[in-house]
């Protein structure tokens, strides 16, 4: 129901996307001509392949150069219980890690090992491990500002990206209350660990793609993937390095037996390189940005290039049309499955739906689509995060670890029940595609969103919520009361504007910095900007201008 009114809005997007110079049919074209048409689809396949995989490769050097940044801080911070304590400041904690070492299975897998080895409670895990949900989403939203040359590509692509965020954010408000309130989730998870009988499991995490990039990424790079871990658990000191300098080499000594040596260099570019760490951190991680937007950017011209004519069209419907007659309503479940399911091959959320972002900016894939495979993909790096719960060494650890790893996947299946079985309360899709709108029209707003939303917002809430409960609620208290207000007056200003009184019938009466983004594009971010997004379109922008100042409501407050 709500994929149909959306299908046919992406749809004429894409009709106005299309290549006016279509392909000539195969029936129509000579040998030679069919020869040139194989050879040259054979090669752009290639191509695309070989971007994708160097695509890959950048995401997980910018994590590798994140964690050398950043990743002694996350280390040390762990390694302090009392700040652990407040659930407020463990979801920022989380958030924040995750956003500093562009990992979630490095935050979460820190917080597995630590309540396994009983130096973290279970309880208040919890609210890191929700944290680190919301920051995963953080890579998606950084792939989507490479596609801010084109208006409208920009728009569906920081959509498709930030659908991520809204869902995360939403689950995040509402369970967190209920879990400091009721501990749900801890006696749900808690009630199925004690009820199976757990064994010492042996299997490690299986990798799959990692298969693949590891011949290419440790050439140029290796870290001690136990290095933060062990800095968390109080076991290594905070002046280690967390590169992989020496590897371990057998030695056989008189007796026969081998001794293991750590005598020799590793074979990779960074092994004798005698920088620090955050040196070798920050080269890595403008080398890997500067691959990342190429790729992205020869990828979205070769997508381009690939999917026009009745290629695109053919790839459109068979990727966003619904299962004929009663089954219909069955579709966008598939699509959490398969979303679940490719997260777990590739082993990394993040990845998967960043490689999703591009194609929603070319209007291979809606919105409404691309949720589905959004929220799949949560569940599905949960899954990955039990498999490693199953590696732990003794049945209590196997229950701890396990148990964590439980309350990360409920955390996200209660939110898939919250916010996606009901067509009406599938609020990320319409806040994500307003939230596109917006940073289409005033595009410094992405920066602004991501710095806010993921820096300066969580390290405001940590610093208040340390000072304590009453600083905490003195302050966010009026803040979020004021918030709520202004959706209230948002609905009724929309829908039912007789029950406001007159002033509040429009926020014309607030002065301009307090409900127009256009008067900061103007004066703030630089006349010249706001001058040369006049010129791209004079008439809609005149027309608009006209519009506003008879009666305005401004796109961020009525976002809010």
């Amino acid at each position: 129901m709500g994929f149909k009114t959306n299908k046919v809005s992406n749809g004429d997007n894409l009709s106005q996307v299309k290549d006016s110079k279509e392909i000539p049919k195969w029936r129509d074209m000579n040998r030679k001509q069919r020869i040139k048409t194989v050879v040259m689809l054979t090669m752009k396949i290639i191509f695309l392949l070989g971007l994708l995989y160097l695509f890959v490769c950048s995401l997980d050097l910018m994590s590798s150069g994140f964690r050398l940044l950043g990743g002694k801080i996350t280390g040390q911070v762990f390694s302090d219980g009392t700040i652990l304590s407040n659930p407020i400041a463990g979801l920022m904690i989380g958030l924040l890690t995750t956003v500093i070492v562009q990992s979630s299975s490095t935050s979460t897998s820190i917080v597995v090992s630590m309540v396994s080895s009983s130096i973290l409670p279970v309880k208040q895990a919890i609210p890191i491990i929700m944290g680190a949900n919301i920051g995963t989403s953080v890579t998606n939203t950084l792939v989507a500002l490479t596609q801010s040359g084109k208006r409208e590509e920009f728009s569906l692509a920081f959509a498709g990206a930030t659908v991520h965020d809204m869902f995360n954010w939403l689950t995040v408000l509402v369970l967190l209350p209920v879990e400091i309130a009721s501990n749900m989730l801890y006696h749900i998870t808690e009630a199925i660990t004690k009820s199976i009988n757990l064994k010492q499991g042996s299997n490690s995490n299986p990798e799959f793609l990692t298969v693949i990039t590891k011949p290419l990424t440790e050439r140029i790079i290796q870290l001690d993937k136990k290095a933060i871990e062990n800095i968390a658990l109080g076991i290594a000191s905070p002046n280690i390095s967390l590169l992989k300098r020496y590897c371990s080499t057998k030695n056989e000594s008189y007796n026969g037996t081998f001794d293991i040596v750590p005598d020799e260099y590793c074979s990779f570019l960074f092994a004798k390189v005698n920088w620090a760490d955050w040196l070798i951190g920050l080269v890595l991680l403008i080398v890997s940005i500067i691959c990342l937007c190429l790729c992205l950017f020869l990828l979205v011209k070769l997508l381009q290039s690939l999917l026009k004519g009745a290629v695109r069209n053919i790839i459109f419907k068979v990727v966003n049309s619904d299962f004929p007659g009663v089954f219909k309503h069955l579709t966008p479940y598939l699509a959490i499955l398969v979303g679940c399911v490719l997260t777990i091959l590739v082993q990394s959320s993040s990845i998967f739906t960043s490689t999703l972002t591009p194609l929603v900016g070319l209007g291979i894939i809606t919105i409404d689509r691309v949720y589905p495979f959004t929220i799949g993909s949560n569940i599905g790096t949960t899954i990955t995060g039990i498999m490693a719960a199953l590696t732990a060494t003794s049945e209590k650890d196997l229950r701890n670890s396990l148990q964590i790893a439980l309350c990360h996947t409920f955390f996200n299946v209660i939110g898939i029940l919250i916010w996606f079985p009901i067509p009406f309360m599938r609020f990320p899709v319409p806040m994500a595609t307003h939230l596109g709108k917006i940073t289409a029209k005033y595009r410094w707003f992405a920066v602004l969103y991501i710095v806010f939303s993921f820096l300066l917002m969580p390290l405001i809430v940590f610093g208040l919520s340390l000072a304590g409960w009453y600083v905490f609620a003195g302050v966010l208290g009026p803040i979020v009361v004021v918030i709520i207000l202004i959706i209230i007056i948002n609905v009724l200003q929309r829908y039912k504007p007789s029950f406001l009184p007159s002033p509040l019938r429009t926020w014309l009466w607030l002065p301009a910095p307090l409900r127009s983004l256009g008067f900061y594009d103007k004066y703030v971010f630089g006349k010249s900007c706001y001058i040369c997004k006049k010129k791209v379109d004079v008439k809609t922008t005149d027309v608009e201008s006209t519009h506003k100042n008879e009666a305005f409501n401004d796109d961020f407050v009525e976002y809010l």
